[in-house]
Formats: C-alpha cells, sequence, structure tokens
C-alpha cells in the first residue's frame, strides 16, 4: 500500500489506530504505543477562544492529540493514548461538566488509565490533566488560569514549566500564546528524543472560512528537523491570508491610491480602464479579483478603504516583480 505523506494513511496508521493510540513513539514493556510529547490546552476568556498546541518526536501528531470545539472546551490526548477521550471529554464538557468533572470520569473508566496522559479545559476556564503512573518519564503536567500543560519522555520537568510561564506571559491572542509556550518548551528541553512534529488548533464559533464553522486555526507540521519554529511560521502565513483587518490601520483610497492600485492591476491584467486616480465601480471590481487571485479575499473592505496588510503585500510583491 502507498503511503499519503501528509496524513501518514496506510498501514502504520491503520495499525496505531486500531491499538487506539494515535500517534505512535515508543513502545512500552506491555507493547502498548506511546505519544511522547508536550502539549498545552487552553481558553481565552476576552474572546472565548479555546486550543490546544502539541509537539512531539513522531510524524503527524495532530492527527490525535488535539480536539476542540467552540463553546465547549479543548482536549489533548497522548502517551498509551486513548483517542476516545477526545471525543468523550468534549461530549462531557458539552453537558455541562467541568474539565475536572469530564477528565475524572473519562479517566476512571479506562483500566489502561496508568499509561494515559490527558489535558483538559472548558470554556469557563477550568483546567486539568492527568498522568497515569506508568507514562515514561519525565512525565508530568501542571494547571494554570485557564490552561492546562503536560508531557512524557521529557529532558525534564524544565520543559512544562517554561510552557506555563510563556502562555502566562505572552500577550495576544490565543494562537500566538499558545505557539510561544511551545517555543519556550522546546528551548527549555523538549522531548528528550527529539523533534518531528508539531500542530495548532484553535477553534471560535463562525470563525472558520467564510465565516462558517468554528475551526479557526488548524495547522499541522507533520515531519520537520523544526517543527515548532516551522509552525510558527505557517501561524505567519495564516495571519496574512485570515488575519482580521485592524480598522485603525487601512487607508482610505484617494485619488493617489487610486491610481497606484489601477497601475498595478493594469499590469497584472486585472484591470483594462483608464489610469485616473477614480475609485469607480470597474477599480474596486480588479482590486477585488486581484485579492481573491492571491488568497487575500478575507481581507477585502466594503467601503473605499484598503486593509494595510494588502497594501504592503501589493508593494512588495510588485517589487519583486521588476526586471
Amino acid at each position: 500500500m502507498k503511503r499519503n505523506p501528509g496524513v501518514v494513511l496506510g498501514v502504520a496508521v491503520a495499525a496505531f489506530l486500531a491499538a487506539g493510540a494515535g500517534v505512535m513513539a515508543q513502545r512500552s514493556n506491555a507493547g502498548r504505543p506511546v505519544i511522547a510529547t508536550f502539549s498545552i490546552v487552553a481558553f481565552d476568556p476576552a474572546t472565548g477562544d479555546l486550543g490546544v498546541a502539541v509537539t512531539s518526536k513522531f510524524p503527524a501528531v495532530g492527527n490525535g492529540v488535539p480536539w476542540a470545539r467552540s463553546g465547549v472546551g479543548a482536549v489533548a490526548t497522548q502517551a498509551a493514548a486513548n483517542l476516545s477521550f477526545g471525543e468523550e471529554g468534549l461530549a462531557l464538557m458539552g453537558q455541562g461538566l467541568s474539565a475536572e468533572a469530564a477528565l475524572k470520569k473519562v479517566v476512571e473508566a479506562d483500566p489502561g488509565r496508568e499509561e494515559r496522559q490527558v489535558g483538559m479545559v472548558d470554556a469557563r476556564g477550568g483546567a486539568a490533566t492527568f498522568t497515569g503512573k506508568n507514562c515514561f518519564s519525565w512525565a508530568g503536567g501542571r494547571t494554570g488560569k485557564n490552561y492546562a500543560a503536560q508531557g512524557n519522555i521529557l529532558v525534564s520537568g524544565a520543559t512544562i514549566d517554561a510552557v506555563s510561564r510563556a502562555f502566562e506571559a505572552t500577550k495576544g491572542e490565543l494562537p500566538d500564546r499558545l505557539v510561544a509556550a511551545l517555543q519556550a518548551g522546546q528551548a527549555a528541553g523538549g522531548d528528550r528524543r527529539g523533534r518531528e512534529s508539531a500542530a495548532l488548533l484553535v477553534v471560535r464559533k463562525g470563525a472558520g472560512y467564510g465565516g462558517k464553522g468554528d475551526r479557526w486555526v488548524d495547522l499541522r507540521v507533520d515531519d520537520h528537523p523544526d517543527p515548532v519554529a516551522e509552525l510558527a511560521r505557517l501561524l505567519s502565513v495564516h495571519h496574512l491570508y485570515f488575519g482580521r483587518t485592524d480598522r485603525s490601520r487601512v487607508h482610505k483610497i484617494d485619488a493617489s491610491l487610486a491610481r497606484e492600485l489601477q497601475e498595478v492591476l493594469a499590469r497584472r491584467e486585472f484591470y483594462k480602464g483608464p489610469v485616473n486616480g477614480v475609485y469607480d465601480a470597474a477599480t474596486r471590481k480588479a482590486l477585488e479579483d486581484y485579492m481573491g487571485w492571491e488568497n487575500l479575499e478575507e481581507r477585502i473592505q466594503k467601503d473605499d478603504t484598503l486593509d494595510d496588510v494588502v497594501l504592503r503585500y501589493i508593494r512588495e510583491h510588485e517589487e519583486k516583480r521588476k526586471p
């Protein structure tokens, strides 16, 4: 059977799913697959965002560890992972249980709990973490205000301490804080076997593409020598194409800017009218077509303004196109 490296299909993944383990990294004496990793689950009370960030020495860690649902909670399931913790944990929190109560319920029902590790956070900011006694050392976790951090097969507990401190100290939106936490954990030692994959999942009601669904940020680095750094790069790309326009930084399309845009759009063959500095319907249509072509349609403004990020993008790319 051929492999698909993007989603790690094939016999190996079929085997690990059958074993109920998610991402295989190392086997215990009992032969159970283990997700050796560190992760953080968190809630942003200012926005209601919920998310998970994770990294591991195994390909495609995002395939099994992170789970989240807007208005409900987030789960990271790892070590000898029980993937049902994701679905069941979210279902229980959706019924009104706290993260602590939901975690307790799924763990107590699992005979293999001493080989599991899981973190949960609910949509009220309650957080809980569990590390079974048989997880490979260093293994453990901690909770703080609106988050839980946990890891196994780590260089030391300094990794989780660094994750926690960075999350608490970092300002900005939840995706950036989660990635900063991973970066700090990696710098403090991380997985003692090395690096390979990372993932970021953040949900917000109505924040999916085109305002549909709750999957706002869903980024995965399946196989990379420095996955956390690559995840940070991908997040910057996500900000470019899917970030929200800062209305305090938009540009009024006056005659000078309209002329500049017409010249660019004419060179790119989106605009065929006169270069006269008039921001008319034809120029607006050409600009919107250009932005759609460049995957910037989420930043289209419906008034006579232009997103600052888009203007910088146009100028930088047109400069590069010059002979």
